[in-house]
């Protein structure tokens, strides 16, 4: 999840998208680098040699967790500040026909979702 936050937020179509504000492009950054920090710790708790190993590995899921839970947070509350989950120029998100409807399906949601999957996963497998 670390890698493709800091990959599709730290480009063209977010903090440097041309017709982003500035504060808007302070926040991604901001945003970008605290997740990628967030996770290299997360990764160093799990690969540290030593005591406590379970301790650590569950304390790195609940860090990897809390960007995902904070995307939903965003998500759930963005009429409240009107916010969209693209702009023109950005991402656009991809549209599937199913019987006869058009949905558009967001890829910020389709990756959030993905990653808080792979987190299950690897706790039900650490726990197995």
């Amino acid at each position: 999840m670390c890698i493709a936050t800091v990959v599709l937020d730290l480009n063209r179509t977010h903090a440097a998208h041309p017709q982003w504000l500035g504060h808007a492009r302070f926040h991604v950054v901001w945003q970008t680098v605290t997740v990628a920090l967030l996770c290299a710790f997360a990764g160093g708790l799990i690969w540290y040699p030593g005591r406590l190993q379970a301790e650590r590995f569950y304390a790195s899921a609940l860090l990897a967790s809390l960007p995902v839970f904070g995307f939903f947070a965003a998500l759930t509350a963005r009429r409240t500040y009107g916010g969209t989950l693209s702009d023109p120029g950005g991402i656009p998100p991809v549209v599937v026909t199913v019987k006869g409807q058009h949905l558009r399906i967001d890829l910020n949601l389709v990756a959030e979702i993905a990653g808080l999957a792979v987190l299950i996963l690897a706790v039900a497998f650490y726990r197995a």
